[in-house]
């Protein structure tokens, strides 16, 4: 079991001076499983109707929709 588990160097620790730290808020998780859960829908949405206009509309608009959400500039 030792042989599949990461070494502790390889733990992923966050640091002040490191710029993805964001990555690492609350604020942020809670972006990314909204994101997720809006995916989630999108996908039963395009597996509902598998239109090809319909589906990469919807495809575009939702890749825009999630890097607005998890865009942190403002």
């Amino acid at each position: 079991m030792r042989f599949f588990l990461p070494r502790e160097s390889e733990l992923c620790v966050p640091r002040q001076e490191d710029s993805h730290t964001r990555r690492y808020s609350r604020r942020y998780r809670l972006k990314r499983s909204w994101v997720k859960n809006l995916w989630i829908g999108t996908c039963l949405l395009m597996l509902c109707f598998p239109l090809l206009p319909f589906v990469l509309a919807i495809g575009l608009l939702t890749s825009f929709l999630s890097f607005a959400i998890l865009d942190e500039t403002a």
